[in-house]
């Protein structure tokens, strides 16, 4: 018998394992949420009951988070909590967390809100307290020291059954059209609004909403320099002065915004000499001969209708076979595909180079980093909805930012200088550490909880934990 075929002989597979703690890795997302006071802050801003039976609300909601990064996709999931029962003592039940979903009106949302900004102002400055500091983005070659960035997106969910709101939606499927804003600094979902599946891709009052809860989520400090990014379908006259009314004097307000091209672009475009366009740059600062950028300010009378402080600029790519039957005439005869980013940056303070075309199309191509964000909300939670009923699942997608951030936060308070780790994809990080098993023993007064040694990324782990463990409790 071969050695490859004989690894089951004698091998006898039963259950009534004792001490067996499966996906260990929810350790690490409690002690994250625990320890930088997101449970408590959450419990005491919901409403409190009576009995034996009751679980406060802010740990369901935490419970539930939890064992959405660790992958699950229903209420049901919560049972997964099972596993670690010997931990945490045994999880909610599936009714339970239907009913604290059901139980978050309006207020609620509001309350939960408050608590998480404050919450993410602790997280903030513990970032900030790291040796590496707050982690500032950086754009071709350059650190925007300073600057938050909140880029804003919409995404489809597809509806399988009847729910509330599921409705037609632009291309042509079936679900729902949330909208969200993310923390490009951080990867943390800072607002989403659950939207019928008609909603528009360019709904300003939408968009307003989104970008005013996302800007209530930053800390107060934090609140001074803000760079605003949003696709195509962001670039309306609304929402662009509204943006510009945001600046004070003590605070600066940016954006890059897409801007869909029409016949009167096409005219300026056309107008612009071959020594206009510059070599695009890569987001290592590094020249691209194939892409080009150039200025279309002065050139664009649709500037005309707009506040004077606008910018244009203008990028060209060969066309790709997908985008050939697309083309316009323009495109055609040059051989170029265009596109167009509006924006209200003269130059950013400090950063050399912030005035320049080539580096303002970087600043918005980075803007492509929220389709990771989308991907990794996707992935915990949010490729479907649970319940029939809108309360419910308005507050799952709570659930799914909340699981989000405790992703962020375990990754960067943890995770920060393991580079296999810290951005890995959500499936590779529950592979290598959340979904690690464990052995829980008790030994002088103390439980302990081991992992194998022999795993690649044992040591991140513990690392992690040991992390997590030492963060100051809040008061």
């Amino acid at each position: 018998m071969s050695k490859s075929s004989g690894w089951a002989q004698r091998l006898v597979v039963a259950s009534g394992g004792k001490g067996l703690v499966g996906h260990a890795g929810a350790v690490l997302l409690r002690q994250c949420a625990d320890r930088t006071g997101l449970t408590g802050a959450l419990n005491k801003v919901l409403p409190r009951g009576t009995g034996p039976g009751w679980w406060d609300r802010g740990t369901v909601l935490v419970c539930l988070a939890t064992t959405i990064v660790l992958g699950a996709t229903s209420m049901s999931d919560i049972g997964l909590l099972a596993h670690q029962a010997l931990v945490f003592a045994d999880p909610p039940s599936e009714s339970t967390v239907r009913r604290a979903l059901a139980e978050l009106d309006d207020t609620c949302l509001r309350r939960i809100a408050t608590a998480r900004a404050k919450v993410r102002a602790r997280v903030w400055d513990l970032l900030a307290g790291r040796p590496q500091g707050f982690p500032w983005l950086r754009v071709a070659g350059k650190q925007l020291t300073g600057w938050v960035v909140i880029d804003m997106d919409a995404t489809l969910i597809t509806a399988h059954s009847d729910k509330q709101g599921a409705a037609a939606t632009f291309k042509k499927g079936y679900g729902h059209h949330p909208l969200g804003a993310w923390c490009a600094n951080t990867a943390e979902s800072l607002a989403m609004l659950l939207r019928p599946g008609n909603a528009g891709s360019n709904t300003v009052s939408d968009h307003i909403r989104v970008l005013g809860d996302a800007i209530d989520q930053l800390p107060v400090a934090y609140r001074r320099k803000i760079l605003i990014r949003v696709d195509g379908a962001g670039a309306t006259h609304d929402l662009v002065e509204h943006i510009e009314q945001m600046n004070r004097a003590w605070r600066s307000v940016r954006f890059t915004v897409g801007w869909t091209i029409t016949d009167t672009d096409e005219t300026a475009i056309a107008q612009l000499p071959e020594t206009a366009w510059d070599d695009s740059l890569q987001q290592d600062g590094t020249a691209v001969e194939k892409a080009h950028v150039a200025e279309l300010t002065g050139l664009n009378r649709r500037l005309d209708n707009w506040n004077g402080k606008l910018r244009l600029l203008v990028r060209r790519t060969g066309p790709s076979a997908r985008h050939a039957k697309n083309l316009t005439a323009l495109e055609k005869r040059t051989g170029w595909r265009y596109a167009i980013v509006a924006t209200n940056i003269t130059r950013i303070a400090g950063v050399r180079g912030s005035h320049q075309p080539q580096w303002l199309d970087a600043l918005h191509r980075s803007h492509a980093g929220v389709e990771d964000r989308v991907r990794t909300n996707k992935a915990m939670g949010l490729r479907n909805l649970p319940s029939k009923d809108w309360t419910v699942n308005q507050g799952w997608v709570l659930a799914s930012n909340i699981a989000a951030d405790l992703d962020a936060w375990t990754r960067l308070l943890g995770l920060h200088d393991q580079p296999d780790l810290a951005h890995a994809e959500p499936d590779t990080l529950r592979y290598r550490i959340l979904h690690l098993p464990a052995k829980l023993a008790t030994h002088a007064r103390r439980r302990v909880l081991s992992i194998p040694d022999t795993w690649p990324w044992a040591e991140a782990f513990t690392l992690c934990w040991q992390r997590l463990s030492q963060l100051p409790l809040t008061t």
